[in-house]
């Protein structure tokens, strides 16, 4: 018998999740926090508006979020009774792990998928299984290949957070396909709203078509409510029924609910957060090759630049140089990649900082 309280088996084995750094080194007059995918145009102005008139503190919020979820389903042609509101769509993937992953059972995701998957899956109880990538994109062939008798949900990151690739939607659908009825697809859009791929779907389709794939969503990067947490899911009604079950009561407060529903219906600053994207990843991209470093194609709102192994030129050594200029980046050595940095595209100020502080860094300045 243990002298003091023991975690279960399989907590002990999580490495805590460590968000993007905020902070610069000592005497740096002005920080520009890329590390986090926030978006630069911040949140629509009626989401402020929204928040700053609320009252009633004292009550609880809607525990169904109603309102939000039928603000949701009116912008995507959905069923609100099949959205499932969260803290942030983190929440929603955990729940859904927690109610179909037990002791034993396996969870599978690709090998730079993100890192809250295998989070999940170990405080569940299950064992967490990765799929090698190809040019650090999801491969359909290698997931499947990793699919076992004991295999309960799929995560697919679609696009990858934090290489910026996709699977075009005729990829996931063979995904799916080669899935058993009883393995939980779980497509994970939380980008989505930036890819401007003809070939690209976030999952609507398979969503409404079969009994066995979920999507989540959030509102915590092109809407700009991080701060808040909120984030959607949306699936079969059986699904939504078990994941209801085990979902906190109150998980989405009052102020997230309002800002939720005001952000989902100004198109307009969407639009606008979408344009600034497209312009800046492109400008940054083609800034950051042509200064010789390998940067991995992307299609949301940030890039995986990747750096040579000679001394004084790693990624390490970048990101240390960058943050002294108050440039903050995000290392991504937990995710397998210890040769690259991802960078969050930021206002026209900062990106173009950004390419001026690597251009000194590669020419050896100090």
């Amino acid at each position: 018998m243990s002298a003091r309280p023991e975690p279960r088996p399989g907590v002990l084995q999580i490495d805590a999740y460590v968000p993007g750094k905020s902070a610069a080194a000592a005497g740096v007059a002005k920080i520009h926090k890329l590390s986090s995918n926030e978006t630069p145009l911040g949140p629509s102005p009626l989401a402020i508006a929204a928040i700053q008139v609320f009252d009633h503190l004292e009550l609880y919020p809607d525990g169904s979020a109603l309102r939000l979820r039928e603000a949701i389903g009116a912008k995507y042609g959905l069923d609100p009774a099949r959205i499932l509101c969260g803290s942030g769509s983190d929440e929603l993937l955990s729940l859904i792990t927690s109610t179909y992953v037990g002791p034993g059972d396996e969870g599978l995701f690709s090998e730079h998928g993100f890192l809250v998957y295998r989070i999940a899956i170990l405080a569940a109880g299950g064992v967490p299984v990765v799929a090698p990538e190809t040019n650090h994109t999801a491969d359909v062939d290698t997931l499947l290949a990793k699919v076992t008798p004991r295999t309960r949900i799929v995560f697919l990151a679609n696009p990858n957070n934090p290489t910026g690739t996709y699977l075009p939607f005729d990829e996931v659908k063979r995904l799916h396909a080669g899935l058993p009825s009883n393995v939980l697809l779980v497509l994970d859009a939380a980008y989505a709203e930036y890819v401007r791929r003809n070939d690209y779907e976030a999952g609507l389709e398979l969503v409404a078509t079969t009994d066995n794939v979920v999507m989540t969503r959030t509102f915590s990067k092109i809407y700009g409510l991080a701060n808040v947490r909120l984030g959607w899911m949306v699936g079969p009604a059986h699904v939504i029924d078990a994941v209801n079950r085990v979902r906190g009561p109150f998980n989405v407060n009052g102020l997230a609910i309002a800002a939720g529903i005001a952000a989902i219906q100004d198109d307009a600053h969407v639009t606008n957060a979408i344009v600034h994207n497209e312009k800046w990843l492109a400008w940054v991209t083609g800034e950051i090759e042509a200064l010789g470093l390998k940067v991995t194609p992307s299609v949301g709102n940030f890039i995986l630049i990747h750096f040579p192994k000679d001394a004084g030129k790693t990624a390490k050594d970048a990101d240390a140089f960058l943050s002294a200029r108050g440039l903050i980046l995000r290392r991504v050595d937990a995710y397998g990649l210890s040769d690259a940095l991802r960078m969050t595209i930021g206002e026209e100020e900062a990106n173009r900082l950004v390419v001026a502080a690597l251009r000194d860094f590669l020419a050896g300045a100090k």
